[in-house]
């Protein structure tokens, strides 16, 4: 097997450590012979002490990551520009991909803010948390095993800037953060002390810096930045609010309408949903062809000024001596309807409203793995266990999500998903529950609420826009049976039947 280095088999020994194991003594030494063989490492006879260049790199190696989380509102997985988008100004989110590795099946698995931002810290389905709008606070167990308070008990310093979006119980933030900067979300331009206005994305941005200053550079942080935009500001019949930089920005674009934006399309919804708050809003935003361009044009407006705070910050990390230290995640709380079978909106488990964006940036990544996708069903329930495994913390045994650093590095799982339970519980009278099942083929939904069940079923590989309903064709109710009963599978085990919360 050969000789190695004292210092090549300390870098084995941090391997395994940061991947649950504790080697000892020898066996220590001949589990890390084959890795540092295989992996090219220089061989030395024992006696001679490790070159400075092995030390800092055994540092770099050992030292626990920075971590930023950036987290938009309503950005569907089509609107950047690395997603093949070109109409979509975003260069900095592109260079982040481009950086990093982008997820291209990325779903959420409840297309709504609160709901999905509760399951972003907790690593759990909202059946499971039970939080979304109209409940009680997160629970405090949950609270404890979100992903800042593990960080916050492993020795980072964590921090919160934006949209919080959901509510955390008396003291709760004070579990999980650090320093906690929560901005309201509306209206988008707030006045401030000297007179001038300025925009919510930029002021975000101004609070993220603020946290960064305080750090002391020994410390490991985790600083997550819940961007309001590209939310439409609903009280206001402009809806789209923009930074001043973007103004004038798709002027010149011409956005294509939806292919399901049509009186045939949206006939074929279930009645309650033809009667919902999406039907409501499509006429606030997209119901004639003027309104459409400019009410789009204001959206990716929203979006590029995101996109540019995205650039100021990775501006700054450098400017601070932190790029190579700091893991970037970038993704939505939900999808987005622009006018997709005449809504808009979100809520449900159509493709445009599940469906997001989502890049994750590791900077010591080999240079051949920087750029590149996968193709791998992503969720937002995995990434509490991804952050955490990327700070070499173990993820509670609660949690129901599996972490993305394997796939971000390019290694092949074991038995990964190849589907997912979709569930949409908010209690109003505005929106209608549902739940269901999407696989790499199908999506299955069901308006559980409804006497009696109205269930959809789509072949969404070849049937993309999900216009063509297979419930009624006898030819896929071998199928419908089979997804049915693995959704009440998957259900039960999530926590059981939806009831009224209390």
């Amino acid at each position: 097997m050969g000789t190695i280095s004292t210092a090549a088999a300390r870098l084995a020994r941090n391997w395994l450590y940061r991947r649950g194991a504790r080697p000892r003594g020898r066996v220590a030494i001949a589990l890390a012979a084959p890795l540092l063989v295989g992996g090219g490492f220089a061989q030395e006879p024992e006696a001679q002490p490790a070159p400075e260049a092995e030390v800092a790199a055994e540092a770099q190696a050992t030292r626990r990551p920075n971590i930023l989380l950036l987290v938009t509102d309503d950005q569907r997985w089509d609107a950047l520009g690395c997603a093949g988008n070109p109409r979509a100004r975003t260069p900095h989110m592109d260079a982040l991909a481009q950086d990093g590795v982008r997820f291209r099946n990325a779903f959420v698995t409840t297309s709504i803010c609160a709901a999905s931002r509760a399951t972003i810290l907790t690593g759990l389905y909202e059946r499971t948390h039970k939080y979304t709008f109209g409940t009680p606070p997160m629970s405090a167990a949950d609270v404890a095993a979100s992903y800042p308070a593990e960080l916050r008990r492993a020795g980072y310093r964590t921090g919160f800037v934006g949209k919080f979006g959901v509510r955390a119980g008396q003291g709760g933030s004070a579990v999980m953060f650090d320093s906690f900067a929560p901005l309201s979300p509306g209206p988008y331009w707030k006045a401030q002390p000297d007179g001038t206005q300025r925009h919510l994305t930029d002021l975000t941005c101004d609070r993220a810096l603020e946290f960064l200053d305080g750090c002391d550079g020994a410390q490991p942080w985790c600083l997550s930045i819940s961007f309001n935009a590209p939310h439409a500001e609903d009280g206001d019949p402009q809806q789209y609010f923009w930074p001043a930089a973007q103004d004038g920005w798709y002027d010149d674009v011409e956005f294509p309408v939806p292919r399901t934006m049509t009186a045939e399309v949206f006939a074929a919804a279930p009645e309650f949903v033809q009667r919902s708050e999406s039907r409501r809003r499509f006429h606030w935003r997209f119901d004639e062809p003027r309104k459409y361009q400019e009410m789009v044009r204001g959206y990716y407006r929203m979006i590029s000024g995101v996109d540019a705070v995205v650039g100021r910050l990775r501006g700054a990390l450098a400017a601070r001596g932190l790029a190579d230290d700091t893991v970037i995640v970038f993704c939505s709380d939900n999808g987005y309807f622009l006018g997709e079978r005449g809504f808009a909106g979100k809520w449900y488990a159509y493709e445009p409203s599940v469906r997001i964006p989502l890049i994750v940036m590791d900077p010591r990544l080999p240079a051949l793995r920087r750029g590149g996708t996968c193709d791998l069903t992503a969720l937002n329930v995995d990434l509490a266990p991804t952050i955490l495994e990327y700070a070499g913390v173990a993820a509670p045994s609660t949690y129901q999500g599996r972490s993305l650093v394997p796939l971000a590095r390019g290694v092949a799982p074991v038995e990964w998903r190849t589907e997912f339970f979709y569930e949409h519980l908010f209690d109003t009278p505005i929106l209608p529950k549902s739940e269901g099942l999407r696989t790499e083929r199908f999506t299955y939904i069901r308006w559980f609420e409804s006497d009696p069940i109205v269930e959809e079923l789509y072949d969404h590989q070849a049937d993309f826009d999900e216009v063509t309903n297979l419930v009624g064709d006898p030819s896929y109710a071998v199928v419908l049976a089979d997804l049915r009963a693995r959704a009440d599978t998957r259900r039960d085990e999530l926590g059981g039947p939806w009831s009224r919360p209390r």
